[in-house]
């Protein structure tokens, strides 16, 4: 496996090499080291871990990997030392900033390539800051990385992607064969919900309030916007109302900015960035939880980890309209759906969560009966283990 990045912790890299190791094969996992003191070779949960020094320049070339190729000959001469060193017999590419190197690197081995694609990368770096300003916005053109992802696509054996309309997608835009493309979907694992630890404080914390809570990445796209203007309204119609957001980015001066402006201080909880191992004492702590997302490209193709981490709690949830949540939490009724960036509709669909408590549990019960009967990796790794095996 080849990442461009540090590890850990990355969870779906981490599950797809843990399956593939206790299915007997050996996991090498290429990635990149930042500090001179981190350990060089680690194994964690059976992934042998092969960690290759970098630094800041590396990592800002990167962003130009397909402006100029300075960061693919970099990567390339580490990952043709990595498949000689570990005698690699199988290439599995994580994500497609890395992929150029990798098919480089692999010139004279000529080895198998599987292509992961974690995201629709290309359209999501439309709404990167540094991609909004000088110098990045000229010299950065997500319009080539969509061409050079098509080209990977086109080179690999196998692809995978991460839901049924991004392989639509994919298909119908780059005309590879229906069996060329795997579905391995973000889910969690029984671990998640299963061995999940509580933390009193937080439960104690909100134990008296209505909690609307939004867990991961905090980038505007992802609509929080959207639920902070909604909170002027409904704090006046849901009594100790909380909105409790945890996760980061760097645009959050201006969501915070958006709180202050609103005078809403109160009803709004920025919680920053906390370890994994909190999000079930979050999600048992709240009443609603949300994934407000602005349709895009990406948006409509992809659903996000946390959809299961709330539903494995039995959470009732309200999510935009972008098409494969929409289109999920519709078929296992788990939740209410509002048009995305639409605050009336947002705050109207919160309000009849608020009003129909037995219909919030019900939903909630559909939803975890969803996840813990179809929708756990335990499960849905199987075409991942497939692929494999047939490879």
């Amino acid at each position: 496996m080849i990442l461009d990045k540090t590890f850990p912790p990355d969870v779906r890299v981490e599950n797809e090499a843990s399956t593939l190791v206790k299915q007997g094969h050996d996991v090498f996992l290429f990635c990149l080291k930042y500090d001179e003191h981190q350990s060089q070779k680690e194994v964690i949960n059976g992934i042998q871990v092969c960690r290759y020094p970098s630094n800041k320049l590396e990592y800002k070339l990167s962003a130009l990997a397909y402006t100029i190729p300075f960061y693919t000959w970099i990567m390339a001469k580490k990952i043709q030392s990595f498949i000689k060193t570990h005698q690699i017999e199988v290439l599995h590419i994580h994500d497609i900033r890395i992929a150029e190197a990798v098919f480089e690197a692999n010139q004279k081995s000529k080895l198998k390539t599987v292509l992961d694609l974690h995201d629709n990368l290309p359209e999501i770096m439309q709404f990167y800051p540094h991609l909004q300003k000088f110098p990045g916005k000229y010299i950065i053109s997500p319009k080539k990385w969509k061409v050079k992802e098509e080209e990977f696509i086109q080179k690999a054996d196998k692809v995978i992607t991460v839901s049924p309309e991004f392989v639509n997608e994919v298909v119908t835009r780059t005309k590879i064969a229906k069996n060329k493309i795997v579905l391995v979907p973000n889910t969690i694992r029984k671990s998640f919900y299963d061995e999940a630890v509580t933390e009193v404080s937080i439960l104690e914390k909100y134990k008296d309030c209505f909690v609307i809570l939004y867990l991961g990445d905090t980038h505007l796209r992802r609509g929080l916007q959207t639920a902070i203007s909604a909170v002027s309204t409904l704090s006046k119609k849901i009594a100790n109302l909380k909105l409790v957001i945890v996760g980061s980015n760097t645009t959050d001066a201006i969501l915070k900015q958006q709180v202050s402006d609103l005078g809403v201080e109160k009803y709004v909880d920025f919680e920053g960035w906390q370890n994994v191992a909190l999000f079930p004492s979050y999600i048992k702590a709240s009443t609603v939880c949300i994934s407000p997302l602005h349709r895009n490209i990406q948006h409509d193709v992809a659903y996000a980890n946390k959809l299961f981490q709330y539903m494995s709690f039995e959470k009732p949830v309200l999510v935009s309209n972008a098409i494969a949540q929409k289109t999920l939490i519709e078929k296992v009724d788990a939740g209410w759906v509002h048009a995305d960036k639409d605050v009336a509709d947002f705050t109207e669909k919160v309000l009849q969560l608020a009003n129909n408590p037995e219909l919030r549990i019900q939903k909630g019960k559909n939803g975890s009966k969803f996840v813990k009967e179809e929708f756990v990796w335990e499960k849905t790794s199987k075409q991942l283990v497939e692929l494999y095996n047939q490879l």
